[in-house]
């Protein structure tokens, strides 16, 4: 496979914020990748950097081979589909939809047309005057029919009810397999967008917490159910991001290596193996630090009345609108 962007220890810095730090990473041609993390990650960052609309303060970042900022070699390959999306005021929906047949190469016209038809969206409606809803719905029809080599979609389906939302997934899917190229999704709807995703990227505080396949995360993440000291042996040799414990009982997130082997070893303990959905890696990974783990359980002991009680410690930019 061929990477069509390649992240080296790329940061970037503003004054005092560091919105990414020393990231590196690969994003293989006609695969459907997720950019995932909370908020304030450095997702919109990264993208901005990665289609032209800014540039890195270390580190290096190539598209397609090259440095995009201000190649226009490389940005007409590009689409990206921000959420703030503006357009110029007098525009109707027709007149963004003539903009991007400019811009894009790879324009199918009749694809356009076609989702036009199924989002109902007006094509003589000025764009100010589109709800928000509609609005995410013109930046989806121009990202799709852009056909362009690198898709990049910033929570496009804000406002969008779940009817359109799932449009979007099925017009996505059935066209990325007739036509494959490279899309990055940036999305908090990832239970949504899970049965999509070839590829997760997740950062978080700036850097790469994760960069696996989400064939690969699979067999990486699991839930064990069953009594506390089974759950701790297990616990043991693989890293422990979530626990939750009645009793006896425990239940916990480990992520390690769970080929047929450790699964054995599992079953063998008298644990029920469960598997675990996308959204709860990121939240499991993402939360681990205010979650530590817990192997075993604590010894209580009562204070004489002569004892002396310890006192606690003291706590101490702007882009394009339709970018190429």
């Amino acid at each position: 496979m061929t990477a069509v962007v390649t992240a080296r220890d790329v940061s970037k810095r503003f004054r005092d914020v560091t919105a990414l730090d020393r990231v590196s990473f690969s994003l293989e041609e006609n695969a459907i990748h997720g950019l995932l993390g909370r908020n304030g990650a450095g997702k919109t960052t990264l993208m901005q950097i990665l289609t032209g609309q800014g540039f890195a303060s270390a580190g290096e970042l190539t598209v397609f081979g090259q440095h995009p900022y201000e190649n226009e070699g490389v940005l007409s390959r590009v689409c990206f589909i921000k959420e703030s999306q503006t357009y110029p005021q007098h525009f109707r929906v027709r007149h963004a939809l003539q903009a991007a047949r400019l811009l894009f190469p790879g324009w199918d016209e009749d694809f356009a047309q076609t989702l036009l038809a199924d989002f109902r969206l007006p094509p003589g409606r000025h764009v100010r005057k589109l709800s928000r809803g509609m609005h995410s719905m013109l930046g989806i029809v121009i990202g799709l029919a852009s056909r362009a080599p690198l898709t990049l979609f910033d929570e496009p389906y804000l406002g969008l009810d779940a009817v359109a939302r799932h449009l979007f997934y099925d017009h996505l899917l059935s066209d990325y397999t007739e036509n494959p190229r490279t899309v990055v999704l940036s999305t908090h709807l990832i239970d949504e967008v899970s049965e999509l995703i070839e590829h997760v990227l997740l950062l978080d505080q700036g850097r790469v917490l994760l960069d696996s396949t989400a064939e690969a995360l699979r067999g990486e993440v699991i839930t064990v159910a069953g009594p506390v000291t089974a759950v701790n042996e297990l616990a043991s040799t693989n890293q422990e991001l979530h626990r939750e414990r009645l009793g006896r009982y425990a239940r916990a997130t480990l992520r390690g290596t769970f080929g047929p082997a450790e699964r054995t070893r599992a079953k063998a303990l008298g644990l029920d193996l469960e598997p675990v959905s996308l959204q709860d890696v990121v939240i499991r990974l993402t939360t681990q630090r205010a979650e530590p783990a817990i192997r075993a359980e604590p010894t209580i002991q009562r204070a004489r009345p002569t004892d002396r009680q310890a006192e606690p410690a003291e706590a101490t930019d702007p882009g394009k609108d339709v970018h190429r």
